[in-house]
C-alpha cells in the first residue's frame, strides 16, 4: 500500500500524504488499517506526521547495521519480546538519568507527563507524550547510544495496542490511565530526586506491568477467539 508507494517514488521525500479519508477511499480500507500503516511507516522512518499539519515523507536514512526493523514487530508476542528488551535497557537509562539529567530536561519531563494525563480524551496525544518522555529519559543519561537506540526503534518502544490493551482487560480507561500516570511519575519523581536504584526500580516495575497488562490483554483475546 502507501510504503510500496514510496518505494517507487509516487511520494517523494518532502511530499505530503493523502488525508486518511483520502487513503481509506483509494484502498477500500479501514480508517484502523491506515492509521496503523502510517504508524509503521513512522517507525520505520519513512515518514513524520506534523500535529495539525499532515504527514510527510521523509529522506530515507543511510541502512544501518542493527538488525531490529521496527516494522517486523507485528504481533503481541513481537510486542512482548520487545517489552524485554527494554526492561534491559531503559531500567539503566533511568538510572543514569537520575545522576546526569539537566533542570531543563527534567522541566520537560514534567511537561509531558502532564500531557498523559490527558489521555483518556486524547490518547493518541498521550501516546506521543509517553513515547517522548522515554526517549527524554535516554537523552539525559548523556549517552548518546541510549538515544540512539531508542530513536532508531521509534513509536514501536511504546506500542499502540496500550491503546486497547484496557478494553481487552475489561479494565476502566481512566483506572487504567491513572496506573499509568502513576507509574510514569514515580521514575520522574525519582530522577529528580537523583535517587538512582529508586529511578531504576520505579522503570522495571512500569515496564513489567506493562508486560503482565498485554499479556492479560493477550489471554483474553486467545479466550474471545476460542469462545466464537
Amino acid at each position: 500500500m502507501l510504503i510500496q508507494q514510496i518505494g517507487e517514488g509516487q511520494f517523494q521525500p518532502g511530499d505530503k500524504l493523502p488525508t486518511e479519508s483520502a487513503i481509506m477511499q483509494a484502498q477500500g480500507v479501514s480508517r484502523t488499517v491506515v492509521r496503523e500503516a502510517i504508524s509503521r511507516l513512522q517507525a520505520s522512518g519513512y515518514v513524520e506526521t506534523r500535529h495539525g499539519i499532515g504527514t510527510f515523507v521523509l529522506e530515507r536514512r543511510a541502512e544501518t547495521p542493527l538488525l531490529i526493523d521496527p516494522a517486523t514487530i507485528t504481533t503481541l508476542k513481537d510486542v512482548l519480546a520487545m517489552l524485554e528488551l527494554r526492561i534491559s535497557l531503559e531500567v539503566e537509562s533511568a538510572g543514569l538519568a537520575a545522576e546526569r539529567r539537566s533542570k531543563e530536561q527534567l522541566q520537560a519531563m514534567w511537561a509531558l507527563l502532564e500531557t498523559m494525563r490527558a489521555g483518556v480524551e486524547q490518547p493518541d496525544q498521550a501516546v506521543n507524550a509517553d513515547l517522548e518522555l522515554h526517549l527524554l529519559i535516554a537523552r539525559s543519561t548523556g549517552n548518546r547510544y541510549f538515544s540512539d537506540i531508542m530513536s532508531y526503534l521509534g513509536t514501536v518502544m511504546i506500542p499502540r495496542t496500550r491503546l486497547n490493551s484496557a478494553y481487552l482487560a475489561h479494565d476502566d480507561q481512566q483506572r487504567y490511565q491513572r496506573r499509568l500516570d502513576a507509574e510514569h511519575e514515580a521514575i520522574v519523581k525519582a530522577i529528580e530526586n537523583g535517587e538512582v536504584e529508586a529511578a531504576r526500580s520505579a522503570m522495571r516495575l512500569h515496564l513489567s506491568n506493562s508486560r503482565e497488562r498485554l499479556q492479560r490483554a493477550h489471554r483474553e483475546m486467545e479466550r474471545q477467539v476460542e469462545e466464537v
